[in-house]
């Protein structure tokens, strides 16, 4: 059963297609980033970067370096677009596009990741054998069919998207229109909707239809009686988010996905009419079935695991940010706060308070109020400042932080030596301090 639903060979118009829109958008994402000012303002613009922790070497090239990294990778998503040496250009973008991702924190979004995890199935994925100036050059590539497991690890992999993202907005907050009010309160000023994305009923739909979208979407599309409808569906929600939210080319890509979920036949007709259409139901079994049973396993494993982690981590994952990322939980919370850093001379006892405006960019002092893992890399970064010049510190921290709007609390214990705490990838951090006291304060209060 298995080996007939991965190996029975398929038509492969969804892949060849998709893999045009592909290299399109992330050469637009590429360009756009060029032109809109966001290299200039994440990646040149501060003295230096906060880094995925452990990646500290990564750092933007100096001058316009970054230009040129960026203009190279989109020079990648044409060639991968065409199909010209289809592999190396995809294998070269997913590094490059890595390598950007592990280099800053400052504009994180899940999207990013998503674009990684794509770019690493579309390495293995056989998108260049038909279409392409790979199968124009060399004409023994040239396929129109493809076994059925490259349609399922798609498919597979946005299932798993949608549903955490789903199930991560069951909570209160979202539930009860908090996070969507907050949300929509800072568009108030747009041009003709800004009023409408006021309103209760307005908010009460984008909460609900939200959950229920991204739950259902993946199987109604599965399934031919509810495929048009939820194709329908997709386009508002993915356009509504592309045009409220501003989240660059990642609306066109979910649409793009669609492309797995209809009929060959249809697809053919509308983006490649003299395209031979694959009829056979064949079935062939590769040598490399044990190997796709073993990689496409773990990959799959480390997918459905990953996300559950902040579950296996102390506290309220909202307030501690342990286990946020990589788990697709996209808008849930708003965030805001303040962090001061105080400096101590272990030999002298002098205090110098340290204020993070004087050290980093606009963009970067967005993120050094409420995320832990920033604020414990920037007093990692005093302690060596200060060390350099012949000094041993101590690093303390005062801070506050506000979550939806509720009224600021201390996140950072101030009595512990930030400086001298490890860093704990998969573990409860000692010196955040307990959400469930805060709960129990505002209640008292």
């Amino acid at each position: 059963m298995l080996n007939k639903l991965l190996f029975k060979q398929i038509d492969n118009v969804a892949l060849i297609v998709f893999r045009v829109f592909f290299g399109f958008l992330i050469a637009a994402e590429a360009f756009g980033a060029i032109f809109t000012g966001w290299i200039k303002r994440t990646l040149i613009e501060p003295e230096f970067t906060f880094t995925v922790i452990g990646f500290e070497f990564l750092q933007p090239l100096p001058g316009n370096g970054m230009y040129f990294y960026f203009a190279a990778m989109g020079v990648l998503g044409i060639l991968v677009m065409t199909g010209y040496k289809y592999r190396l250009s995809v294998g070269l973008f997913t590094l490059m596009w890595t390598g950007v991702y592990l280099m800053q924190k400052a504009s994180y979004n899940n999207h990013y990741y998503l674009l990684i995890l794509i770019c690493l199935l579309m390495l293995v994925l056989p998108a260049h054998r038909y279409f392409s100036v790979d199968a124009r050059r060399n004409p023994t590539i040239k396929k129109t069919a493809m076994p059925g497991w490259c349609k399922w690890a798609i498919v597979l992999q946005l299932w798993i998207v949608y549903t955490y993202a789903s199930l991560a907005k069951l909570y209160p907050d979202w539930l009860d229109l908090t996070v969507v009010k907050n949300l929509m309160s800072s568009k108030a000023d747009y041009y003709l909707i800004g009023d409408l994305l006021q309103k209760q009923g307005v908010h009460v739909f984008i909460a609900y239809t939200g959950i229920l979208f991204d739950l259902l979407v993946i199987p109604m599309l599965l399934w031919k009686p509810t495929r048009k409808l939820a194709f329908l569906a997709s386009v508002v929600f993915h356009l509504f988010n592309s045009i409220v939210f501003q989240i660059g080319i990642f609306p066109y890509l979910s649409l793009a996905f669609t492309l797995f979920f209809f009929e060959p036949k249809t697809i053919r007709d509308i983006f490649l009419k003299k395209k031979p259409l694959y009829v056979n139901d064949e079935v062939i079994i590769p040598r490399y079935k044990n190997l796709l049973y073993t990689v496409g396993g773990v990959y799959f494993l480390i997918q459905l695991v990953l996300p559950l982690r902040h579950w296996f981590i102390k506290d309220d994952v909202l307030w501690t940010e342990e286990g946020h990322r990589l788990s697709w939980r996209m808008m849930l919370r708003s965030k805001s706060g303040y962090s001061t850093f105080k400096v101590v001379d272990k030999a002298t006892g002098e205090t110098e308070l340290v204020y993070p405006k004087n050290y980093l960019s606009r963009k970067q002092q967005g993120i050094i109020g409420t995320k832990p893992d920033v604020i414990w890399q920037f007093a990692q970064r005093l302690k060596k400042q200060y060390n350099a010049e012949g000094k041993e510190v101590a690093v303390y921290v005062k801070n506050r932080v506000s979550v939806n709007r509720r009224r600021a609390k201390p996140l950072i214990d101030e009595s512990i030596d930030l400086a001298a705490e490890p860093w704990k990838q998969f573990q409860h951090h000692s010196w955040l301090l307990p959400s469930e006291l805060d709960r129990k304060e505002e209640i008292k209060n």
